[in-house]
């Protein structure tokens, strides 16, 4: 068994605090992909979904920013990030990201909701959808950029996982707030980010082989089974009963939660895994043994 000195982590447990960080997680993604998912429904015609999505994600960011400041202690704290700007930095660029869509997020949602400054509302509609992409996915790269184990280790999957993960909270809302009628891209793009989240997150476990175990045990396997229960009963109610009110609200309720729980688990697979020494210093095991065996190949070739 893997241990360290008197049984200490090896490296220190992060000190953001729950609910907060996750939330923020999870609301950042589903604004930016609601963003999305409006630019995508005004393109098709639906403008009922558009407008709901594009309040939908004036309302999560706003969310998650409150979220993260109260994190953060004071508001200063999150002023003082915009002192810089460091595109080598997720935190930075994150910043800057949240600074820059938010308003265009407010200014898409206020034109849709009085029907006032189409063409501004139009261009404010298109500028939240592109940052909305970085918006729902840096977050990913904030937190396989840190020592923890069990988010560094999953840094090559973590941006399709959380990119899914968005597109799952995004389609679901758009399902729970208009009727099946208009719901039709909310539909395809849900059942499009939980493919891609479910895909991603297989293939993460599967690379990560033991060191997947922060990612199926405790609680954060917990939230994660149960996201993964609730994504297939989602998607199941979604394509089976399109046309009833109360099941396409109902599946579309499921796959927000989805989305959160899934945010959730990964947050305390994280803390879980900063916890446990081996975690830390069996992934180096591995990595060295396998540096030394392609060493001894390259020799002997």
């Amino acid at each position: 068994m893997t241990t360290s000195y008197y049984g200490r982590p090896v490296v220190k447990e992060t000190i953001w605090g729950s609910p907060d960080v996750p939330g923020y997680l999870f609301l950042g993604g589903l604004a930016g992909a609601s963003s999305m998912l409006a630019a995508f429904a005004d393109a098709s015609g639906h403008r009922e979904l558009a407008r709901a999505s594009k309040t939908a994600a004036t309302g999560a960011i706003a969310l998650s920013a409150v979220a993260l400041v109260k994190d953060l202690g004071r508001p200063s704290r999150f002023l003082n990030m915009l002192r810089v700007v460091k595109v080598t930095s997720p935190m930075s660029v994150g910043t800057w990201l949240i600074t820059s869509y938010g308003p265009l997020a407010g200014a898409a949602a206020a034109s849709a909701l009085t029907g006032k400054l189409p063409k501004a509302g139009a261009a404010a509609t298109a500028g939240a959808a592109a940052l909305g992409a970085g918006v729902s996915t840096y977050t990913a790269a904030l937190i396989c950029d840190t020592a923890v184990p069990a988010w560094h280790d999953g840094h090559r999957e973590m941006p399709y996982l959380f990119a899914g993960s968005a597109a799952t909270a995004a389609g679901g809302l758009g399902m729970l707030a208009v009727a099946p009628r208009h719901a039709g891209p909310a539909v395809r793009f849900a059942v499009l980010g939980a493919v891609t989240e479910l895909t991603a997150k297989s293939m993460m476990l599967n690379r990560l082989g033991e060191g997947a175990k922060p990612y199926q045990q405790g609680r954060a396997g917990k939230l994660l089974e149960a996201g993964e229960v609730l994504t297939a009963a989602g998607l199941a109610g979604a394509v089976l009963a399109s046309r009833d009110r109360t099941t396409a609200a109902l599946s579309g309720l499921a796959l927000v939660a989805s989305s959160a729980l899934t945010r959730f688990g990964i947050f305390e697979a994280g803390r879980a895994s900063a916890r446990d020494p081996a975690e830390t210093i069996e992934p180096q095991r591995r990595r060295l043994l396998k540096r030394t065996k392609q060493v001894i190949q390259n020799v002997r070739a």
